[in-house]
């Protein structure tokens, strides 16, 4: 019982590392001159065109148009 519990804590925690070590903060740069920082990596949706991102200052999920977007970078943590 013991070592099942220690195998299930081990897998756990080496899946909280890897999502926490994935998810990077984002730069927006936005055609109007706009940057837009996102609390994570936004997610592309290829059937609309959409953006969907979190915002880092407000926490709010926000989506934005691919054709209004210049840029998107990885912003060092």
């Amino acid at each position: 019982m013991n070592a099942k519990l220690l195998i299930a804590s081990t897998a756990t925690a080496l899946s909280l590392l890897f999502v926490a070590g994935c998810s990077s903060n984002q730069a927006i740069k936005t055609t109007d001159g706009k940057t837009i920082i996102t609390d994570g990596k936004p997610q592309v949706d290829d059937d609309t065109g959409l953006v969907s991102y979190k915002d880092a200052q407000t926490g709010k999920t926000q989506q934005i148009n691919r054709s209004q977007i210049s840029n998107m970078s990885e912003l060092d943590n």
